[in-house]
């Protein structure tokens, strides 16, 4: 039986690293606080006291984290997975971060013989919980081939975007195109509520309409509801739209809506909302219009 390996159990990672439980697969697991990875040993799981010791160990390493500085400690700090990496292993990071970290990190994995994926996910927890989510894929086909039934147990999308960091990139456009979206449904709110729409009434509108969106039918009840709880928090989603607008200026590509959803998202880290759901968003919309948007009961 192959060998899997999972490092991160996060928001995204703890769902994910289960469902390959329940998939029947051979896991081990590793992750900077033990209660998570306490929880998986008693599910089944065994557990690796560092990243090259769980390298060390399997044939196929997942990994799932906050950001590029924690992908490069877990693979390139001291007891790093990288040292670890032995000929024919395939890696497969799935953190959202710069394609560039990916190209970096995938060529010290194939200098000792290993193979590397980027395959960024896209579907929020209850798509990591229900194994729903959408996996961009970066790398060889052929190694992409060989993990499939391992994604398959996570995602059921799964998608070959091209060479080594083609996932990545794929991911942050959709996050800066989400983030946009997003800011256009708190605004679109905000507006038809302070003008004397009944909160309710105008979601079911704009759901039948023109303005619908995922963004809409994702946030709208959860505005409604004010329900701000994580899920998806504004600290990571600020992360995903700076990486995004950063590579489009490497690239010479204009996204002014890009930048300026940026620092809408940073002013809401400044006032302390960086912990909490995206849909905190609204509510300094919601201060500087001087209204709240609240649904009836049943919303």
């Amino acid at each position: 039986m192959t060998r899997v390996g999972f490092i991160g159990l996060g928001l995204m990672g703890m769902p994910m690293a289960r469902n390959l439980l329940k998939a029947g697969v051979d896991l081990t697991v590793h992750n900077r606080s033990r209660p998570k990875v306490e929880q998986l040993v008693a599910e089944g799981a065994r557990a690796a006291t560092s990243p090259a010791g769980i390298a060390r160990e399997v044939d196929v390493l997942f990994s799932c984290l906050p950001g590029p500085s924690d992908v490069r400690a877990v693979f390139l700090g001291t007891d790093g997975a990288v040292g670890a990496i032995r000929a024919g292993q395939i890696v497969c990071e799935m953190s959202t971060i710069d394609p560039g970290t990916h190209r970096e990190i995938g060529a010290l994995v194939a200098e000792r013989g290993g193979r590397y994926l980027d395959g960024p996910v896209s579907g929020g927890t209850s798509g990591a919980r229900d194994a729903t989510l959408s996996i961009m894929v970066g790398g060889d086909a052929a190694d992409l081939a060989t993990i499939r039934p391992l994604l398959d147990a996570m995602g059921n999308n799964i998608y070959h975007l091209g060479p080594i960091g083609a996932g990545a990139t794929t991911k942050l456009v959709n996050q800066m195109m989400g983030a946009i979206c997003g800011l256009s449904v708190i605004e679109g709110l905000t507006l038809g509520v302070k003008a004397g729409i009944d909160p309710d009434l105008l979601f079911s509108v704009l759901s039948t309409s023109s303005g619908a969106s995922r963004a809409l039918a994702g946030n709208g009840p959860n505005v409604l509801r004010r329900n701000f709880e994580p899920g998806f928090t504004i600290d990571l989603q600020h992360k995903d739209v700076s990486l995004a607008v950063q590579m489009a200026r490497e690239l010479g590509v204009p996204v002014a809506a890009g930048a300026l959803a940026e620092q809408v998202i940073q002013a809401a880290r400044g006032l302390g909302l960086g912990d909490r759901a995206t849909f905190a968003l609204v509510q300094p919309q919601e201060r500087a219009a001087g209204v709240e948007i609240r649904g009836g009961a049943s919303s």
